[in-house]
């Protein structure tokens, strides 16, 4: 185990010692432009599983004949 730890980090050093230059330049906007991107992906899969979640659940309860919440007819309408 201890010869595989060093292999790893022999190997680790290699990589970061003949890394070519990139010549980008990353500001620090840009990390807060990739959080905020995926925030909005989180909130927008969210929103939309929650939606068609609501829409599943009243049609099974159509089905069964049971009344439907009026929370969630409200919601559909809008």
């Amino acid at each position: 185990m201890r010869l595989t730890v060093l292999q790893a980090g022999i190997v680790a050093v290699a990589f970061y010692g003949f890394a070519l230059p990139a010549y980008a330049y990353l500001d620090p906007g840009t990390g807060s432009m990739v959080v905020s991107a995926i925030v909005g992906l989180v909130a927008t899969v969210g929103l939309a599983l929650k939606t068609y979640w609501y829409k599943l659940r009243n049609f099974f309860k159509h089905a069964e004949g049971e009344e439907p919440d009026p929370e969630d007819t409200e919601s559909e309408s809008q």
